[in-house]
């Protein structure tokens, strides 16, 4: 699994942003798949999650509603569409991919695999 994130940029608050996770491994059908954020002088922070076949989703409270995870198992990519958008979700995001047989696997612990982040920045 060799994961890279993309899409990120700067946008007005209320506005919208989809950002992406490619694989460019084999193995992409086989794992849960989830995105976290790190904001800076944050700890790094759980924000959603997708199980191997896109048949169970897990939101954080904080994006429940405005964000969407999806993936395409046919493309090996994950996606993030972010709605709404707050300068609160202003932050580096990345992806994640987990073998562990756990859900909804909302912590970092679970997850074998990052990607090295893309930036957010929503200005108010």
């Amino acid at each position: 699994v060799q994961l890279q994130a993309s899409g990120g940029g700067l946008v007005q608050a209320g506005g919208s942003l989809r950002i992406s996770c490619v694989d460019s491994g084999y193995t992409f059908s086989s794992y849960g798949m989830g995105w976290f954020r790190q904001a800076p002088g944050k700890e790094r922070e759980f924000v959603a999650a997708i199980s191997w076949n896109g048949g169970r989703v897990y939101y954080a409270e904080s994006v429940k509603g405005r964000f969407t995870i999806a993936r395409t198992n046919a493309k090996k990519t994950l996606y993030l569409q972010m709605n709404s958008l707050e300068p609160e979700d202003t932050a580096v995001y990345y992806c994640a991919a987990g073998a562990r047989d756990t859900w909804p696997r909302r912590y970092s612990w679970e997850y074998d695999y990052w990607g090295q982040g893309t930036q957010v920045t929503v200005s108010s």
